[in-house]
């Protein structure tokens, strides 16, 4: 398998990969509730809150769901139980011609636009709008056809992995890498609204990053920040999560999204954690070279020393600061004899000494 895992990839300007920031994307969804004026909002407010990405979904009701098909249980307590799927899918249709002006002010805003198909037809209609890369949804991780008919697209793939064992991530990833694509990134994900922390399985997304030598990045449904921030300590090259103006609004996605505040919060914790995680390199900070001066410690007189007399250790010991002989050179230090008076307290240098006795 051809080596991503510590690379980078593309998204338009944006590099992704260990080296560089975790690639935020503010999952929109359908939370515009059909309303183009309000996914105008959405990605203005996203790119506020700092997010690089703004991220919608293209289908159309007719071509995702049966008549008959029922809501899923997190649908079912967010939304009126007497509708069904299709009904509300055809309300939360953002209709084709929004498209185009979401992407002008995606880039006069300069935030990056992405979307989720979820049809042959919306990849054809998303890859002619000019898209940089596609977000696969984790109901479609396990559809080969449709996996290799995007990859052929030859852009990126962001791949949720939701629902699947680990041999249906293996099976995703070499249909993908099968068209020649080896631009993938796999993110775990935990398909609930929202999904309770015991189900993260957060180790999940290092396991699949060395089984299958790709990127990886964290797709979160859980309420708060904290599994979403920990995906990056854990190497996570992307996040992502709901994105609301207003919890309050109906929708199915709404009350587990995370509104203006809390998306911002989260995109400041994630710059923090990955300044706290700096380098890989042990070394000491700048700060810290300054500090050791005041904080380590130098040999010194215990009692007084007079001329003549050989040093041992019972009457030297180690005190701040550091601007003396080190403690490391005790052994060095100690046979040899003063060849000055020494006051208690005084620092040690070899000025004050003289060669080991019998040398």
């Amino acid at each position: 398998m051809k080596n991503n895992g510590g690379k980078k990839l593309k998204i338009g300007d944006m590099s992704v990969g260990p080296s560089y920031p975790a690639f935020v994307i503010a999952e929109a969804g359908v939370n515009h509730n059909g309303d183009a004026r309000l996914a105008k909002e959405l990605v203005q407010a996203a790119k506020r809150c700092g997010a690089d990405c703004v991220k919608f979904q293209t289908f159309k009701a007719v071509r995702v769901v049966t008549r008959y098909a029922p809501k899923a249980e997190y649908q079912l307590k967010a939304t009126n139980s007497k509708e069904s799927q299709i009904e509300m899918l055809r309300r939360l249709e953002l209709d084709e011609s929004v498209y185009q002006d979401l992407m002008a002010i995606c880039k006069r805003e300069d935030i990056l636009f992405l979307s989720t198909p979820y049809n042959i037809e919306d990849v054809d209609f998303l890859d002619s709008l000019g898209v940089q890369a596609f977000k696969i949804a984790s109901g479609q991780a396990v559809e080969p056809y449709f996996l290799e008919y995007v990859a052929q697209k030859g852009k990126p793939i962001l791949l949720s992995t939701g629902m699947c064992t680990l041999a249906e991530v293996d099976r995703a990833v070499r249909t993908i890498r099968g068209t020649g694509n080896h631009r993938i990134i796999i993110l775990q994900c935990t398909t609930n609204y929202p999904s309770a922390m015991q189900d993260c399985n957060l180790r999940a997304m290092v396991t699949m990053r060395d089984a299958f030598d790709v990127l990886v990045g964290y797709s979160d449904h859980t309420e708060g920040l904290t599994a979403a921030i920990a995906s990056v300590a854990l190497g996570a090259c992307v996040v992502e999560k709901h994105f609301t103006l207003d919890k309050s609004l109906p929708g199915p996605d709404h009350s587990s999204s995370s509104d203006p505040d809390e998306f911002a919060a989260l995109v400041r914790q994630i710059r923090e954690v990955e300044l706290a995680l700096g380098s890989s390199v042990k070394y000491p900070s700048d700060i810290e070279q300054k500090n050791a001066v005041g904080m380590r410690r130098s040999i010194v007189a215990k009692e007084r020393i007079p001329y003549g007399q050989v040093i041992s250790e019972a009457i030297v010991t180690f005190k701040r600061p550091a601007t003396g002989l080190k403690p490391d050179l005790l052994p060095e230090l100690v046979g040899r004899v003063a060849t000055c008076d020494i006051e208690p307290d005084q620092m040690l240098s070899w000025e004050m000494v003289g060669a080991k006795q019998g040398d």
